[in-house]
């Protein structure tokens, strides 16, 4: 049975097996990112690591162009790397949203998540160290039209919030490696 596109069946399966198989939830996703020319980059990503073995279903990579807009010196082939974190965060709420709606009965008929993000380019440029370089703040808006009541729509974004992996990383610290090869 599916409900607003998404498999209960595969959804209660996949909770079940985790449930019973933690490890199973572990996953390592993978990108690799080129360097084209001025602020452009071309990102592949294809196989990960999750449910205990190696993934290789995509026969194809996703390629990701991104750039800077020509006012920071770029050609507008793409977003550019913090235009990418909002979609990132979007997309993630997103399919938060739209799986526990599902898993709780809640029919959506239409959602839209729009995000806003202000940040201050003085530390990027090196000008001042007293400005931390990334967004100073982000903003979400839902627009969601469901058979949802107002309290179970409450109830659900507060859980999605609580159980976004893209959310997680923008508001708690993750340790980052930087190796040279």
């Amino acid at each position: 049975m599916k409900h607003n596109g998404i498999s209960l069946d595969q959804l209660q399966a996949t909770v079940e097996a985790v449930t019973t198989q933690p490890e199973l939830a572990r996953f390592e996703f993978r990108s690799e990112t080129r360097w084209q020319q001025g602020g452009e980059s071309e990102t592949r990503i294809q196989s990960f690591h999750g449910t205990g073995q190696e993934d290789s279903s995509r026969t194809k990579p996703f390629v990701v162009v991104s750039d800077e807009p020509a006012v920071l010196l770029g050609t507008n082939k793409g977003p550019n790397a913090v235009e990418l974190v909002l979609a990132a965060l979007a997309s993630c709420l997103t399919v938060g949203i739209a799986y526990n709606a599902a898993a709780r009965g809640i029919t959506l008929h239409a959602l839209t998540v729009k995000i806003r993000g202000t940040l201050d380019l003085q530390a990027f440029l090196g000008l001042c160290d007293t400005v931390r370089p990334g967004y100073d703040g982000i903003q979400v808006r839902y627009h969601l039209d469901s058979d949802a009541t107002p309290e179970q729509i409450a109830d659900l974004l507060t859980h999605v919030q609580k159980t976004s992996p893209v959310l997680d990383v923008i508001r708690h610290p993750v340790p980052v490696t930087l190796v040279a090869e």
